[in-house]
């Protein structure tokens, strides 16, 4: 029985739902670096145990060969990288290390309003979606299958769309979040293989989720990537059939200009946001109304989670800005090292105990459970 580091990585198991944004990121990456695991659909007992021993029931889980159970792919990426450092997802560039970790954490939380949009808005969707979801999760409860679909449709439609701020007025926004981004990445990929160079890195994989699961797979946003962005439809594909043993080259030394735009979404969109969040819950609010490159949203519920993402990647730039101010300087000229740190002390008091991925507390008000 093959292992790797200290984990007989055989017994590896990966829970969640074939259609899920996370669980799609999580096995894309366990697939590249070859840890050997078995995928099992999280059900509602596996649910309720997660939740009892790690404080979350969120998808994707993995449970370790000794028991152990993990939630939260960025964490749980981080500690596997620890264990298996062969063929590392971040480069050896400082700077460039960081940019890798920053474009994950914005690609992954950034893209799931439109992803959640363009699932549960367009009625084609929502039908298919909806069959698909019953059709996994609840063939044993004993209530007919329509009912059930039109159940689900009207939740996840609540829940991710509704209740995220989209409405006739953020449409449009919201549509060019992806519609943007499709532009961006079209103009990277037919110019190399992946986003920081000739290998994944993590930047690849917080993309990789929202392209992956939803984009390249519902019909309305399937449509509009295989038409205008055929080299993104590709990318998610090799990705998804990459091994890092087989795979040659390097990652970038430099950020290459072709990032530039992916870098204004940054600093004019995701870290403002991130930053009113933020403000929010040091006030004590429960939702607050962001206005997000010139548009106005309303009731956005306030996220813990992700006050936690600004403290995680403020941590993160100024452990490797001391090990090379290159980075400083970098993110001055992409206007973003100001944004990074408009907030001093953001005080998310999540995960005050550095227990994750081992044990946490519900991440998002929407549970990650798409």
């Amino acid at each position: 029985m093959a292992t790797w580091g200290q984990i007989n990585v055989a017994n590896i198991k990966l829970y969640g739902r074939r259609i899920s944004y996370y669980t799609g990121k999580m096995g894309a990456y366990l697939s590249y670096k070859e840890i050997d695991h078995d995928f099992m659909t999280l059900n509602p007992s596996l649910m309720k145990r997660l939740k009892q021993e790690t404080g979350a029931a969120q998808m994707p889980a993995v449970e370790l060969a000794d028991g152990r159970m993990m939630t939260d792919t960025t964490p749980m990426i981080a500690w596997l990288e620890s264990e298996y450092p062969e063929h590392p997802i971040t480069p050896p560039n400082h700077a460039m290390h960081f940019v890798s970790l920053l474009i994950e954490d914005y690609a992954e939380e950034w893209l799931w309003r439109p992803a959640m949009h363009y699932r549960w808005s367009y009625t084609k969707d929502r039908l298919h979606l909806g069959r698909k979801i019953v059709d996994e999760l609840m063939s044993d409860v004993p209530t007919p299958a329509f009912v059930k679909r039109a159940i689900i449709r009207r939740r996840q439609h609540v829940e991710y769309v509704k209740k995220d701020g989209v409405d006739s007025n953020t449409w449009d926004h919201v549509e060019s979040i992806y519609l943007n981004t499709l532009t961006h990445l079209e103009a990277i990929f037919g110019q190399r293989t992946f986003l920081l160079g000739d290998k994944p890195s993590a930047a690849d994989f917080g993309y990789f989720a929202s392209m992956f699961r939803h984009f390249a797979q519902d019909p309305t946003a399937s449509g509009i990537m295989r038409l205008n962005a055929p080299s993104v439809f590709e990318w998610q594909a090799r990705l998804w059939n990459a091994r890092a043993s087989q795979t040659q080259g390097s990652f970038l030394e430099d950020l290459p200009e072709d990032m530039n735009p992916i870098f204004a979404d940054i600093s004019t969109g995701y870290l403002p946001y991130l930053n009113d969040n933020a403000r929010a819950w040091q006030q004590g609010l429960s939702h607050f109304d962001p206005v997000i490159q010139g548009v106005q949203y309303r009731q956005i519920p306030v996220s813990q989670y992700r006050v936690w993402c600004l403290e995680q990647l403020q941590a993160h730039a100024l452990h490797l800005n001391s090990k090379s101010s290159e980075l400083e300087s970098l993110l001055r000229e992409k206007n973003c090292w100001q944004a990074l740190f408009e907030l001093d002390q953001p005080e998310s008091r999540y995960d005050e105990a550095s227990e994750v991925p081992f044990k946490g507390r519900k991440v998002h008000y929407h549970n990650r459970r798409d």
